[in-house]
């Protein structure tokens, strides 16, 4: 009897099958359903999927056979995967010196002739063979020879789904347990910020307020510089916390929402003075939806288009329809508008359009990511519409 050799990359080889995670698991369905085909096709009492591991080989899948696995020295697949070719067939064994006295030709079952397609996995690399077993010589046609080939095909094409399934899910997992982390991260880092943060404000205002009229124009333009960082960190630190905190909206309970009389809300809330108009355009009344997270969206578009308006007075219109999923919104303004280049940027975390706002502060970049993380949670989508000095228009739907 002649031993098998080792594949000249048998390393890779069953690194390659182990990737796959189908050693010792239960038998499946749509690849048995396969190995009876071939069983049937090309007239055998046995078929087999043989995988060909370290010292052994083992069956996913058996017709006619109750044995789960062979000694690898044994196995007629070891020679099969070892083949330029991707079919091997072995007519007669009883008169071929490499398996004359082989204990599975001499004994049960009886393997007189074989015929095994090569099972490739997605790097080309051999893992074991769909074959066909008889106890007497016999031949293949070249249609069952080439139905072999094609069933052997098929049951890569699912042993490579499956691990891409897998594979995505592990992705998934792992992209689910980082998302975690950061928000618990950026979360738990706010928290901590916040106090010592605080403190340097008081610190600043305090020194500005006793020693003021000591200091010169350099040092109270120090105090004012550290007051105005530590005003900007807060901004950041706030900002990272509400972004943090928008999780699942499942917890929450929609109500009627009066698009009236939220309207008029925000707008005081937003603005105490006289420069900020909002209307509303709407032939709905009312809506049903969760009001806290509308008024999340609808303050920060609101505060935006105040914010960074050239404009004497800030005009908005905030308009509302539906269709038969969705409510439909456009906040539009009358500001300076966002130049094309940030249209998609602007909704990423920490990511602005613009340096400063009107007022000379510099935006976080939290504001409209927390807009789009909300909307997406709503089963809406947002989007802006602008060209440079003709305002801008967010449109967004959130499901109803």
């Amino acid at each position: 009897m002649q031993k098998p050799i080792h594949h000249n990359q048998e390393s890779e080889r069953i690194e390659s099958l182990r990737s796959y995670f189908v050693l010792d698991t239960e038998a499946e369905e749509e690849i048995d359903s396969l190995t009876q085909l071939a069983s049937d096709i090309c007239e055998t009492p046995i078929s087999l999927v043989s995988l060909i591991d370290t010292d052994r080989q083992w069956f996913k899948s058996k017709v006619g056979l109750s044995v789960s696995e062979t000694n690898r020295d044994l196995a007629f697949c070891a020679h099969a995967i070892n083949e330029i070719g991707e079919f091997f067939i072995v007519n007669d064994a009883t008169a071929d010196p490499r398996f004359f006295d082989n204990p599975l030709v001499t004994d049960a079952p009886n393997v007189i002739f074989y015929a095994g397609a090569v099972l490739k996995s997605d790097q080309d690399l051999p893992l074991g063979t769909l074959c066909v077993i008889d106890n007497s010589p016999r031949t293949l046609t070249d249609n069952q020879i080439n139905s072999l080939k094609t069933i052997a095909k098929q049951i890569m094409n699912l042993l490579n789904y499956k691990k891409s399934l897998r594979i995505q899910d592990e992705l998934r997992v792992q992209l689910l347990q980082k998302n975690q982390d950061l928000e618990k991260f950026a979360t738990i880092a706010a928290h901590d910020l916040k106090s010592p943060l605080t403190n340097i404000l008081s610190a600043a205002n305090l020194l500005s307020e006793l020693y003021a009229s000591q200091l010169d124009t350099d040092g109270n333009h120090i105090i004012d510089s550290i007051a105005m960082s530590g005003q900007r960190l807060k901004l950041l630190i706030d900002g990272l916390l509400e972004f943090s905190k928008i999780d699942d909206i499942s917890q929450l309970k929609k109500s009627t929402v009066d698009l009236s009389k939220t309207t008029n809300e925000l707008s005081t809330l937003i603005s105490n003075k006289n420069n900020l108009h909002i209307s509303l355009n709407s032939q709905l009344a009312s809506i049903e939806t969760y009001p806290i997270l509308l008024d999340q969206i609808l303050i920060n578009l609101f505060s935006n288009s105040l914010k960074y308006s050239d404009k004497e007075i800030s005009e908005i219109e905030l308009t509302v329809t539906q269709n038969p999923s969705h409510y439909l919104f456009k906040v539009k303004d009358n500001g300076p508008g966002i130049p094309k280049k940030y249209h998609d940027t602007i909704f990423d975390l920490f990511q602005t359009a613009y340096t400063r706002d009107r007022f000379g502060n510099k935006g976080s970049g939290i504001g409209l990511a927390s807009v789009k993380k909300i909307i997406e949670k709503h089963g809406g989508e947002i989007h802006v519409e602008s060209e440079e000095g003709h305002g801008a228009e967010f449109h967004f739907s959130i499901s109803k």
